[in-house]
């Protein structure tokens, strides 16, 4: 991947991803020791340091892989794929809302499976504009199906 020539753009596309991960803190670090510390988790849970740290990873992933998306422009050909990742990044602010803001497995389950839906049509219409930006996707689709089973196990566990 060649530098970015618009470092602006860029900047600000890792920043909106990074908020829908600020947006959801709100919720997350309160719940953490007054709920979520009290859950039964399973053995492969990770440490809260590896979840923060891998976060941190995604949403700037997702950044990049929206500025490629934006490099190309805003156009009838693109439009349908930033309303895919707006939807996408929303409800990946949402699932925090619903887990631990409601302090809800079973919504939080709900809201994950449809994340996950929605990256997945995010992946395939960034595909149709740049490969690049797809595949920068694929590790976020992967942390969210591990995500998705994390948060099945803990439901099933209540």
């Amino acid at each position: 991947m060649k530098l970015p020539n618009n470092p602006k753009r860029l900047l600000l596309s890792v920043i909106i991803c990074q908020l829908a991960g600020i947006i959801g803190s709100f919720f997350t670090a309160p719940a953490i020791p007054a709920w979520y510390a009290t859950l039964n988790k399973p053995a492969f849970t990770p440490s809260g340091m590896v979840i923060g740290t891998v976060w941190l990873l995604l949403y700037t992933l997702m950044g990049i892989s929206l500025y490629l998306v934006w490099q190309k422009g805003v156009s009838k050909k693109t439009r349908p794929a930033f309303y895919a990742f707006g939807v996408q990044l929303a409800l990946n602010a949402l699932w925090s809302v619903l887990f631990f803001g409601l302090r809800s497995p079973l919504y939080g389950l709900i809201g994950i499976v449809a994340l996950w839906v929605a990256i997945l049509v995010t992946i395939i219409r960034f595909r149709k504009i740049s490969k690049q930006a797809a595949w920068l996707l694929v590790p976020y689709i992967a942390w969210v199906t591990f995500a998705a089973f994390l948060n099945w196990s803990i439901l099933a566990l209540l």
